[in-house]
C-alpha cells in the first residue's frame, strides 16, 4: 500500500490532513452508534451525549499531553509544535486514560450508572479506533519494521510492517464481537472489561513491531501499559464474575 497525499482539501489555504478527518470520521460514528443504542439499554440518549462530548474533548487533549510527555526532548520549548496535532502525535492510551476517567467523573456527578455506561461505551471505541488508525497510513507513521510480507506500506521504496492496518482490523473485529457479547454479559463491567483485556493483548504484539514506540527506559510503554491494563481488567473481571456467581446462589436459595 502506498500513501496518498496527507492533505484531505484546503480551505482558503488552510490544509485539512485526512489524520484529522479520519479520527473525526471514527469519533462521529462512533458516537453515534452509542446515540442510538443507549435508549435500548435505559439511557438518555441526550444526557450520554452531554458526557461524551465532554469526554472525548478531554481524551483528545490527553492524547496529545501523553504523547508530548513520553516525547519531550522532540517538543521542549516549541508551544507551536505541541499545540499543532494535525501531522499526528495522538497516543490512544492518553485519550483512553483521560476520556474515561473524565466519563466517570461525570457519570458520578449526574448520577449514571458508570459500569453499565462504560459496557455501551465499548463496542463504539473499538469502532472509533479502527477508523482513526488509518489517520496513521496517511501520515505514513505508525507502522513496524522492514519485511516482505504481502501485506504492507510502502515508504521510499521500501516495506514495512502495516502496523495500523492490524490495529484497524482488530478493533473492527473487537466491535463485532462486543456486539455480538452484550447480549449475553453476565455482569455489569463485563463487555468493558473484555475489551480492555483483548485491545491490550493485540497492542502488546503489534507495538512489539513498531519503529517509532513511545518508550520508558529500554522498555516499550504502550507494551508496559498494555501488560498492567490486562493484569488490572483480568483480575476486576474475576471479582465482579465470582460477586456475580454468588449473587445467583443467594438468589437460588
Amino acid at each position: 500500500m502506498v500513501a496518498p497525499d496527507p492533505v484531505a482539501f484546503s480551505i482558503f489555504g488552510f490544509d485539512v490532513m485526512w489524520y484529522g478527518v479520519l479520527i473525526g470520521i471514527g469519533i462521529i460514528l462512533a458516537c453515534s452508534i452509542l446515540y442510538v443504542r443507549a435508549p435500548k439499554y435505559g439511557y438518555d440518549s441526550d444526557k450520554i451525549l452531554d458526557v461524551l462530548i465532554i469526554s472525548i474533548l478531554v481524551g483528545i487533549i490527553g492524547a496529545r499531553a501523553y504523547y508530548v510527555a513520553f516525547n519531550w526532548n522532540s517538543y521542549a520549548g516549541d508551544i507551536v509544535k505541541i499545540l499543532n496535532i494535525r501531522g499526528g502525535g495522538l497516543a490512544i492510551h492518553g485519550g483512553l486514560i483521560f476520556g474515561i476517567v473524565c466519563a466517570v467523573l461525570l457519570c458520578r456527578k449526574w448520577n449514571i450508572n458508570i459500569k453499565g455506561l462504560m459496557d455501551l461505551a465499548a463496542p463504539s471505541i473499538a469502532f472509533a479506533q479502527s477508523i482513526g488508525r488509518w489517520g496513521n497510513f496517511f501520515n505514513e507513521e505508525a507502522h513496524g519494521g522492514l519485511t516482505y510480507f504481502p501485506i504492507n506500506v510502502l515508504i521510499d521504496g521500501k516495506t514495512y510492517h502495516a502496523t495500523f492496518l492490524y490495529e484497524s482490523l482488530w478493533c473492527f473485529l473487537l466491535f463485532l464481537f462486543l456486539l455480538y457479547f452484550t447480549k449475553r454479559r453476565k455482569f455489569e463491567g463485563q463487555i468493558f472489561l473484555l475489551y480492555a483485556m483483548l485491545y491490550s493483548v493485540e497492542r502488546f504484539f503489534v507495538e512489539g513491531l513498531r519503529t517509532d514506540s513511545l518508550m520508558i527506559g529500554p522498555f516499550r510503554q504502550a507494551q508496559l501499559i498494555s501488560v498492567v491494563i490486562f493484569a488490572g481488567a483480568l483480575a476486576l473481571y474475576i471479582v465482579l464474575r465470582r460477586r456475580c456467581c454468588a449473587q445467583g446462589k443467594s438468589a437460588d436459595k
